[in-house]
């Protein structure tokens, strides 16, 4: 069976991730400064688990704070993108499912985190709730999972609104387009790129969940953890949830 968001990273977005997100060193000092807000120390040990690492936007900053880093994504350009940023960090890289990501841990996690939207890119509610008792029976006590994502439920845009500027320079312009669904966001993004002379046009879609933040506090809360919801980066929420000593 096809998986419509790796389909849609192979295609489109995953080729063009990086440079959507721009300069890469600002956005690592800006995910520093998140692991901040989470509460992490900037001197730690122990292991992190990263979700949906991408090019190591938070496992380079983890690594760097002194913790022992696995960085789970299922696209793999974009692991070789952090691997060779990595240098002699203690990052190790892992190509596979992040809700497969108990399967590659030999021990119990100090930190996990699952940031920028990748928590919606899972098909369905149940597999979020498999990935959510996966996470609390990796944590060791006292572990941290913080997680960031967009909420279609509360606030889903309308009529122009739905139409977004990613990004653009003079060789390249993704815009996207949200189609909302009962249970889903139908996110449709357009690629224009110079070739020579010419515009050439890419096009793909794929599905995010539309997940209620009060539903993921209240699963959280379900499983024992202590947990907390507050803004996040870009418009995204941020939960924080902590295993109980």
């Amino acid at each position: 069976m096809t998986n419509p968001v790796s389909d849609h990273y192979g295609k489109l977005l995953g080729q063009v991730y990086s440079w959507m997100v721009g300069d890469i060193h600002a956005a690592t000092t800006r995910a520093d400064a998140e692991l901040d807000a989470i509460g992490l120390l900037s001197q730690a040990e122990g292991f992190a688990v990263d979700l949906g690492a991408g090019f190591g936007m938070h496992s380079l900053p983890l690594a760097r704070r002194g913790y022992q880093v696995m960085a789970v994504d299922s696209y793999e350009p974009l692991l070789n993108e952090l691997e060779s940023r990595a240098g002699s960090l203690a990052i190790r890289t892992v190509n596979a499912d992040l809700r497969e990501f108990k399967a590659h841990v030999a021990q119990p996690a100090t930190v996990i985190l699952c940031m920028g939207d990748t928590l919606t890119h899972l098909p369905d509610t149940a597999s979020v709730e498999a990935l959510f008792t996966t996470v609390s029976d990796t944590l060791i006590p006292g572990g941290v999972f913080a997680v960031t994502f967009r909420d279609y439920v509360s606030s889903p845009s309308k009529g122009d609104g739905r139409f977004i500027l990613v990004r653009s320079d003079e060789n390249r312009i993704l815009t996207c387009f949200l189609e909302y669904l009962e249970a889903t966001v139908q996110v449709h993004d357009v690629l224009h790129e110079r070739d020579g002379g010419q515009w050439r046009l890419r096009i793909s879609s794929y599905p995010k969940l539309r997940l209620s933040p009060e539903w993921v506090v209240t699963t959280l809360s379900s499983l024992g953890l202590t947990v907390r919801r507050e803004p996040g980066p870009s418009g995204m929420v941020r939960v924080i949830a902590n295993k109980k000593t």
